[in-house]
């Protein structure tokens, strides 16, 4: 067995279709990571809505699916109310929170679909809609080992880890990494040098088979958006070399950056990688991407 890990969207704040981003995608963050039959849905970005169409079209009973969010900033929740399948009885879907007895997320779900903002009401939806607390900070469901782990991001964000039978899966979006680092100036000195990431996020990371990232920033952009809740793409490559992660898939990727220009990204951080000795495999996370995730790679 291995997880299944499918992109849907990869894009950070707002959408970007047009002929600049066609082979990246422009649709905002959705992610989901299956074990078997399992479905755990990372953000309802306008992704989503796809992915809803592809569980319409193979969908042969009612769907049980895990609902895991990083926040509930527009660009993560905008496509929820375009999920067809939550239009269906049959279907049941949960909602994790990383807080006991917290339903915000749930709510905020709902408040989105207000009459002033969207022209059907959440209780219009005729799927079961269910919170359900984590266990501390983890849970397991199914066999699946579920952690989450608090980021720095403007109202707070959630990291999310998925593990089984020694394969590792870590959706890391929308966090500032960067004000974490223990003197955030000397990057500014000497953007060459190893940054050292806090220890606790990088155990959380430890030994994943793949690690989902944000990365949206350069090391010449991030300066002029400190405090915006997002990483410099080449720090979160030192965070996978502390972390010896296999697979870093760069992700969020700003609105203003093409296609052309994501290639540069990653180029930019193979090359940092191969500079410290690492062998992370650094890629773009593109729409339609498809991965199988075993111990192997």
């Amino acid at each position: 067995m291995s997880f299944l890990v499918r992109f849907w969207g990869v894009r950070g704040s707002i959408p970007t279709p047009g002929r600049t981003t066609k082979r990246i995608g422009g649709n905002t963050s959705c992610v989901d990571v299956r074990w078997g039959d399992e479905l755990f849905i990372c953000d309802a970005g306008t992704g989503i809505r796809e992915l809803g169409s592809e569980l319409m079209a193979s969908a042969a009973g009612p769907l049980t699916a895990h609902f895991f969010f990083s926040h509930m900033h527009w660009d993560h929740i905008q496509g929820f109310p375009f999920f067809t399948p939550v239009y269906l009885p049959q279907n049941t879907f949960h909602v994790h929170s990383p807080v006991r007895g917290d339903d915000a997320f749930h709510k905020l779900l709902s408040g989105q679909m207000e009459s002033r903002y969207f022209p059907v009401a959440f209780r219009d939806l005729s799927a079961k809609i269910l919170p359900q607390d984590m266990d501390g900070t983890r849970k397991e469901i199914a066999g699946v080992r579920v952690t989450c782990f608090e980021q720095r991001h403007p109202g707070t964000s959630w990291a999310w880890s998925f593990e089984r039978d020694g394969v590792k899966v870590v959706y890391a979006t929308d966090n500032e990494i960067d004000l974490t680092l223990p003197d955030p100036a000397a990057v500014e000195r000497d953007p060459q040098q190893f940054r050292r990431v806090p220890p606790g996020f990088v155990q959380f990371c430890r030994d994943a088979d793949l690690l989902i990232a944000d990365g949206q920033y350069s090391d010449a952009e991030y300066p002029k958006k400190v405090g915006w809740g997002h990483t410099r793409a080449t720090t979160l490559v030192d965070l996978a070399i502390a972390a010896d992660v296999k697979q870093l898939a760069l992700f969020h990727h700003d609105p203003l950056r093409g296609d052309a220009d994501v290639d540069a990204m990653v180029s930019v951080c193979r090359e940092r990688a191969a500079r410290f000795g690492h062998g992370t495999f650094i890629f773009a996370a593109r729409e339609g991407l498809e991965l199988r995730i075993d111990g192997r790679r």
